[in-house]
């Protein structure tokens, strides 16, 4: 298992991750209301953010390996990131990918007060 890294998950840290988030889900949001054919290349900014996210969180520079485990992800995470990013402009993996920042949130602050 790959352990996250403390000072990765810091309050400050995790407060501008999910402000990123939060620009960008509202985007998405408002391009599947209006269907205006750009969420899925704002889903995959945000899919990005993510991965970037857990992998400076993990100490890791490359691609996440999905033969790997994360501390930081949540259950059945690769499993999901891997059906978003096969179909990331349906309104679906938009709310799968949701859950996954929020989920991953929670856990970041668990594993602050475990370490």
């Amino acid at each position: 298992m790959i352990e996250c890294k403390k000072e990765a998950i810091s309050k400050e840290s995790l407060e501008k991750w999910m402000d990123e988030w939060e620009l960008l889900r509202q985007s998405i949001h408002k391009s599947h209301t209006i269907r205006d054919g750009k969420a899925k290349e704002i889903m995959l900014n945000a899919i990005q953010l993510y991965e970037s996210f857990v992998l400076k969180a993990s100490g890791q520079q490359d691609a996440l390996d999905e033969n790997e485990q994360y501390e930081i992800l949540p259950i059945n995470a690769m499993e999901r990131l891997s059906f978003i990013k096969a179909r990331p402009g349906q309104y679906a993996c938009y709310r799968q990918l949701d859950e996954l920042y929020i989920e991953t949130k929670k856990k970041c602050a668990r594993l602050r007060l475990k370490h």
